[in-house]
């Protein structure tokens, strides 16, 4: 047996000890793997990605509502198909900008059309949650290749870890729960992944896991970390030893992101109640609050999991509770990001992975449904150089079938890779010694009829 293994009740090494046993102390402080992450264990980690070529967006705001919205009742009415396709919400709103039209429970939104960009030609034309989640967010067929990065773990690479980020958040964050559907960051591995909050930030305090605990005061925060300190003789006996420089440097990280200024990114109560008020006091409104925080300390990727789109049963009865808070927590983290200067430098990219039918499903057990629809449906995309004010893309009267203009997942992905600079022909290694084109439309992946371009027309 190694003397490195350890093992409850034998004999623990010196560098055992080094090892874990500190890391360990850390863990009365940490339960996120935080101070792992910071080891960069990851082989990819000491592979620097290419250079960029210059920075345009600096950040994406990633709004995923899981399950998939309907694109009829979001982004792309259809007053005149019918009560069977569109409901009760037959009365659109007029938004800011001539001949644009959304739903009539986004009053919020259709006051501010000018800084996003509807995109209603979406397609992929798959409707299982996972394929399509991962078709949407890694801009990739479901059925090629190994499994690749999405978005967010593409942007840690490029622009966090190998791009010059020196912040002491990581730099894909997730609020507050993993999306669940795929492997975020797939072959480039767990470094890659988001940092999830957990928590609910419409509570105070907000409990983020490992960071902030609603039973322990900062206080005595403060009182373990001198306890550690003391207990830590043997340690300090060998302070000039790497493993311990090394794990030295990973418990003041670990305590700026508990009691410094970093986690003070996290707390929410510093914001003015009116502030709050405007985002809504729920889950969601108060994410988006937290995301415009994140990104004025330079996050670079933060996505804030929407949960409870899949609405099968009772579709409108959950929309008259969802689409209220969508518009008031993202009309106002529009606002916020624009008033501070932030929206140029900042994407925010509301999407689910595909629509929902446009037929509503009034019979038993549907009671009023919509089920999956990845034909057709709709996204929003603004700032980072995507201009406002536009439409992109069009279906047909009843929102079946997209008649102008299709935008395929790697269009729209290639397009947010251009304006962050990420290049589309940079080549990643697998941990096969497979080589992969950050974009398929970059080694040609894609065939010609399954795409409609980078969107060059708002870009």
């Amino acid at each position: 047996m190694s003397e490195d293994k350890l093992v409850v009740g034998m004999p623990i090494s010196r560098r055992a000890f080094l090892e874990y046993g500190a890391l360990g102390m850390a863990g009365l402080f940490l339960g996120s793997g935080l101070v792992l992450r910071a080891q960069g264990a990851d082989p990819l980690a000491s592979k620097p990605g290419p250079p960029v070529r210059g920075r345009k967006a600096k950040s994406v705001i990633q709004i995923w509502l899981w399950g998939g919205p309907s694109h009829l009742d979001t982004f792309d009415p259809k007053p005149g198909a019918g009560y069977d396709y569109c409901g009760p919400f037959n009365k659109p709103v007029a938004t800011n900008v001539a001949g644009i039209e959304i739903c009539q429970l986004l009053p919020l939104l259709a006051g501010m059309a000018d800084k996003y960009a509807l995109l209603r030609g979406m397609t992929h034309n798959n409707n299982g949650h996972e394929t399509a989640a991962y078709m949407v967010q890694a801009g990739r067929k479901s059925d090629s290749g190994p499994v690749c990065p999405g978005l967010g773990a593409l942007v840690s690479y490029f622009k966090g870890y190998n791009g010059g980020y020196t912040g002491m958040l990581p730099p894909y964050i997730t609020v507050t729960s993993p999306q669940g559907r795929f492997s975020e960051a797939g072959f480039l591995g767990a470094k890659y992944k988001p940092f999830s909050t957990g928590g609910d930030p419409s509570r105070d305090p907000f409990a983020v896991e490992g960071i902030v605990s609603e039973s322990i005061t900062e206080e005595r925060q403060k009182d373990r970390r001198v306890l550690l300190e003391s207990l830590d003789g043997l340690a300090g006996s060998l302070k000039e030893d790497t493993v311990v420089r090394s794990v030295t440097a990973n418990q003041r990280q670990a305590y700026d992101m508990i009691l410094g200024s970093t986690g003070k990114a996290f707390a929410l109560t510093e914001e003015k109640p009116a502030t709050r008020d405007r985002y809504g006091r729920n889950k969601f409104g108060q994410s988006c609050l937290l995301a415009r925080r994140l990104v004025e300390r330079g996050v670079p990727f933060v996505t804030i999991n929407h949960q409870g789109w899949d609405t099968h049963k009772k579709h409108f009865q959950a929309m008259n509770k969802k689409l209220p808070e969508l518009d008031q927590g993202l009309s106002s983290l529009l606002l916020d990001l624009s008033s501070r200067g932030l929206l140029d430098s900042t994407i925010v990219w509301v999407s689910g992975e595909f629509g929902r039918t446009p037929k509503v499903q009034w019979e038993p057990p549907w009671d009023g449904g919509r089920g999956h629809y990845g034909k057709a449906f709709s996204a929003l995309v603004a700032g980072g150089g995507f201009r406002g004010g536009t439409v992109v893309g069009k279906t047909d009267e009843h929102g079946e079938t997209v008649v102008e203009r299709p935008i395929y997942p790697w269009d729209l992905l290639g397009s947010m890779m251009e304006l962050l600079d990420i290049d589309p022909s940079a080549k990643l290694m697998t941990p096969q010694g497979i080589e992969v084109a950050v974009s398929p439309l970059a080694d040609h992946e894609i065939p010609a009829k399954e795409t409609g371009g980078l969107l060059r027309e708002i870009m």
